[in-house]
């Protein structure tokens, strides 16, 4: 890199500057702080659906509530993984077995009354369709009272500890699973 005898090139010159000034925010993206996650593939790491489930029956949704992901594996053993949004603390995250008992085209949203509890402002409901609708598109009402997987129109809460105890997927994907998922379809949440 050295040029004409003693001196520095131009083109030295910069390399050097801009590797000066792009280091600290390139070492900052790398390396996670205190409090944030770190995203990466390896937080997508699979289930079996054996090591829950007895049989495949007419499928099965398996949510993961440390790694954000969905599991869903139809009656003849194809398996899809979606990024979800879960529950903001563990007092909200219901676990254990439960089933598919009801699905909604643009359902219709009410507050549970422990959330109108905590936010007294928020409205009383919301018709299917609003973009304000916090569950989507579509939603598969499960044997708990309350607990829903649904859609979202806020993407930002997907891959997040966002909901009230309901597991949330991008629009695009909770259609793709209720189409596939008939009711009666088993779910675990861990």
């Amino acid at each position: 890199m050295v040029s004409r005898g003693n001196k520095f090139s131009r083109r030295w010159f910069l390399s050097l500057a801009t590797t000066i000034v792009a280091a600290p925010a390139i070492v900052k993206a790398e390396a996670p702080s205190a409090g944030n996650v770190r995203r990466n593939t390896s937080s997508f790491a699979l289930h079996n659906w054996q090591d829950h489930f007895d049989s495949l029956g007419n499928g099965i949704l398996l949510s993961d509530t440390n790694r954000r992901t969905l599991q869903h594996w139809t009656a003849d053993g194809e398996m899809r993984v979606y990024p979800t949004s879960v529950p903001l603390t563990d007092e909200l995250t219901r676990r254990g077995y439960t089933e598919v008992v009801e699905k909604r085209e643009n359902p219709r949203w009410r507050p549970t009354p422990s959330m109108r509890e905590r936010n007294p402002e928020w409205p009383p409901v919301i018709e299917g369709g609003d973009p304000m609708n916090p569950l989507g598109t579509r939603a598969l009402y499960l044997s708990w009272t309350y607990y829903r997987i649904h859609g979202t129109q806020d993407t930002r809460k997907i891959g997040r500890r966002s909901s009230n105890g309901c597991i949330g997927l991008f629009n695009e994907q909770i259609e793709e699973v209720y189409d596939r998922t008939p009711i009666g379809t088993k779910v675990k949440l861990i």
